[in-house]
C-alpha cells in the first residue's frame, strides 16, 4: 500500500506517494469541477470542505478559460465506465499532481468514496465545521486505486429500546459515510417502542411510542429509571433519513419485527396478540429487557394488519432505494402457540409439524407477500427454523424464496446453513461484532455487557467463514455490526460503545486483509492516532485508548450490578 496508507482508514488497495514528496496546495481559486455523475459528490464536496477550509471552491461553469486551473489548480471529479470495469462501480482512482486533484469514480458511489479519501488526505482538521486560523490544505502527490471488498458494510442500529431522536440518525449516516459504510439497518419496532409512524394506524406510535418507565441497566438490576421515554419518526423524518442516506450511497433496511419483539404493537392494538391465553389488553408497552413471551397470534387478521403497515413502509423505503426489507423473525417463543386453541387450530389447518413450523409459515408468507412487490425479505437466522411439513410426514427444504436473505447473529452456523442452501447472507455473529458488548475487562466500563471485544478483536473478525466453498462464500453480501441499546440511553452512551471499533470494522469490510491471525494490528493502531484526531474534529465521544473518562463511567450502588459481564473468549459457533 505505500507510505500514504498511514494516512488512511480504512486502508485503500494501493496507494502509492510520488515525485519528490512535493503536495498540491488549496488556495482561495482553486477550483472543483464535476463531469456527468458527479454532481452528488460535488455538492457534498464542496459543502464539506467549504466549511473546513474557508475556500470557495467555484465550479468552471460555463468558461472554457482554464487559465485559473492552471495557477490555482482543480479538483476535477467524473464518472468512467473504464474504471468500473477494472475496480467495479464502488471503485475509485485519484491522482494528485501539481495541476491539482482527478478523481474517477466506477460509479457515483465510488466517486463518493473516493471524496472520502480526500477528505482524509488533507488532515484532522478537514472534518471541521467552520475553519481554522493559520490553517494551509495540502494533498500529497499520489497515486491511489481502491475499491471495497465487499457489497454490504453495514450498522445497525436499535431505535427501539432507546429513541435516537432524527437528528442522531442523520450524524448516524455522516459518521458510516466517513468510514466508506453503506448500509445502515434501522430496527424500529420491538417490546419496547414503536418508532415509525403509520397513518392507517396512529395507536402504534400514540401508544406504541411510548413506555412508563425503563429498566436501569441489565434487566437483573433492580434500578428503574421512572421517567416515561419514547419518540417517533413522522413519515416525513423517514422520507428525510431515507433521502439523506441516498445522498451517500447508504442503503437503509427497515426493520418491522415479526412474529416476536411485538408486544408494542399488542399494547396499541391488543387484537394482534393470543387473546385466547392471555388479557392482551391490559398489556403495556415493555419496560425492561430479555425476551418477551408475548408473540403476535396467527390469525389471518394479524397477517392483513402487517400487509398494511409494510404497504405504507414500501412506500416510504422505495425500491430504488432500500430493495431489502427486514422482517425480524428471532427469539419467538412458542408457550403461546402451544396453549393457545387458535393457533392449534390454525397448525392444523395448514398441516404443519409443529409451531415451530406455524412460525416458518409466518415468515414465508411476508417473504411470498415482499417478493410479489419486488423487494427482498432479509431476517435474522431463525427464519431457517421450522421445516414444513405434517407430524410424522415428510419434511420440506427452508421454504424461504430464493431472493430471501439470513442475518446471521448467534453465530457463523446460521449463515453457513444458508450460504449452503443458496441464500445470501449477511454477518454479524454476536460473538464477534455486537458493540453494545463491553471492550475492555474491569469495573470502569459502563454497564458492562457479554464478552469482551477489543478493537484488536474487530480488527480480527473475519466474515466469510472456512467451511464454505468459493461457491457459497459468493452468496456473503458482506457483513454488519449491531448496536443494541438496551443500556446506551444517550447518543453519547452509543458513541462510547461504537467507536473506535467501528473504524477496525470498516476496514475488515473494505480493505483486502490477510487471516485474522496475519493482520497488522500493530499499524491499524498507528494509523488510529490521525483518526482518534478526526473523531475528535466530528467531535464523537469514543472510547479513549487508555479507558473511560470520568464522566463516560456508570458506578453502580454497592452491591448492585447494572450489566451481565461474560467471562473468557467467545465461542466460535
Amino acid at each position: 500500500m505505500g507510505p500514504l496508507a498511514e494516512l488512511l482508514i480504512p486502508a485503500p488497495a494501493r496507494a502509492h506517494r510520488h515525485g519528490d514528496g512535493g503536495c498540491f496546495a488549496l488556495r482561495p481559486g482553486t477550483r472543483l469541477t464535476a463531469g456527468e455523475g458527479a454532481g452528488g459528490t460535488e455538492r457534498w464536496l464542496r459543502s464539506e470542505l467549504g466549511a473546513a477550509t474557508g475556500l470557495p471552491l467555484p465550479s468552471r461553469g460555463d468558461r472554457e478559460d482554464r487559465r485559473d486551473d492552471d495557477r490555482d489548480g482543480a479538483i476535477r471529479l467524473s464518472v468512467h465506465p473504464e474504471v468500473a470495469e477494472d475496480l467495479g462501480r464502488e471503485g475509485y482512482r485519484m491522482a494528485v499532481t501539481q495541476t491539482g486533484v482527478d478523481l474517477v469514480g466506477g460509479g457515483p458511489a465510488g466517486l463518493f468514496w473516493g471524496a472520502q479519501t480526500l477528505r482524509q488526505l488533507l488532515g484532522p482538521d478537514a472534518f471541521r465545521r467552520a475553519p481554522l486560523p493559520g490553517r494551509q490544505w495540502r494533498l500529497p502527490f499520489c497515486d491511489i486505486r481502491d475499491a471495497p471488498r465487499f457489497a454490504w458494510r453495514g450498522l445497525m442500529l436499535d431505535v427501539a429500546r432507546h429513541f435516537m431522536p432524527k437528528d442522531g440518525v442523520l450524524r448516524c449516516l455522516d459518521l458510516l459515510a466517513a468510514h466508506k459504510l453503506n448500509v445502515f439497518h434501522l430496527h424500529l419496532t420491538d417490546d419496547q417502542g414503536w418508532r415509525i409512524e403509520i397513518e392507517r394506524y396512529p395507536r402504534l406510535t400514540e401508544v406504541g411510542g411510548w413506555r412508563e418507565r425503563t429498566k436501569y441497566g441489565h434487566r437483573a438490576s433492580p434500578l428503574w429509571d421512572e421517567r416515561p421515554h419514547g419518540g417517533y419518526y413522522t413519515q416525513d423524518d423517514i422520507r428525510e433519513i431515507v433521502a439523506y442516506a441516498a445522498e451517500r450511497h447508504i442503503t437503509v433496511v427497515p426493520e418491522i419485527d415479526i412474529p416476536g419483539h411485538s408486544q408494542a404493537a399488542i399494547a396499541a392494538y391488543p387484537d394482534l396478540g393470543n387473546t385466547d391465553v392471555v388479557d392482551t389488553s391490559s398489556l403495556g408497552v415493555w419496560d425492561t429487557w430479555g425476551v418477551n413471551p408475548n408473540v403476535l397470534a396467527p390469525t389471518d387478521h394479524t397477517l392483513r394488519f402487517y400487509e398494511r403497515v409494510l404497504e405504507e413502509v414500501l412506500d416510504l423505503f422505495p425500491a430504488a432505494d432500500s430493495p431489502f426489507i427486514h422482517i425480524g423473525g428471532d427469539e419467538c417463543p412458542k408457550d403461546q402457540w402451544k396453549a393457545s386453541a387458535t393457533a392449534q387450530a390454525r397448525i392444523k389447518e395448514l398441516g404443519l409439524a409443529d409451531e415451530d413450523a406455524l412460525q416458518s409459515w409466518f415468515i414465508r408468507h411476508f417473504d411470498r407477500w415482499l417478493t410479489d412487490r419486488g423487494r427482498r425479505l432479509i431476517g435474522w437466522d431463525e427464519i431457517l427454523e421450522g421445516r414444513v411439513g405434517a407430524p410424522g410426514g415428510e419434511t420440506t427444504e427452508l421454504g424461504l424464496g430464493k431472493g430471501a436473505a439470513v442475518s446471521s447473529w448467534r453465530g457463523y452456523a446460521g449463515g453457513i446453513a444458508a450460504a449452503q442452501a443458496g441464500h445470501d447472507v449477511v454477518m454479524c455473529p454476536e460473538q464477534q461484532v455486537y458493540l453494545d458488548h463491553r471492550q475492555a475487562p474491569g469495573e470502569d466500563e459502563p454497564m458492562p455487557i457479554g464478552f469482551v471485544r477489543t478493537l484488536e478483536d474487530v480488527y480480527r473478525f473475519e466474515p466469510v467463514p472456512p467451511q464454505l466453498t468459493p461457491e457459497q462464500a459468493a452468496h456473503v453480501l458482506g457483513a454488519q455490526a449491531n448496536v443494541w441499546t438496551e443500556v446506551m440511553e444517550t447518543r453519547q452512551r452509543v458513541d462510547y460503545q461504537v467507536f473506535p471499533r467501528l473504524a477496525a470494522f470498516a476496514e475488515v469490510v473494505w480493505s483486502e486483509l490477510p487471516a485474522p491471525g496475519e493482520r497488522d494490528f500493530a499499524a491499524f493502531e498507528a494509523r488510529m492516532a490521525a483518526h482518534y484526531a478526526r473523531l475528535d474534529a466530528l467531535g464523537v465521544d469514543y472510547r479513549p485508548p487508555s479507558g473511560p473518562r470520568p464522566w463516560q463511567r456508570r458506578p453502580a450502588p454497592e452491591g448492585v450490578a447494572l450489566g451481565r459481564p461474560i467471562e473468557g473468549a467467545p465461542p466460535i459457533v
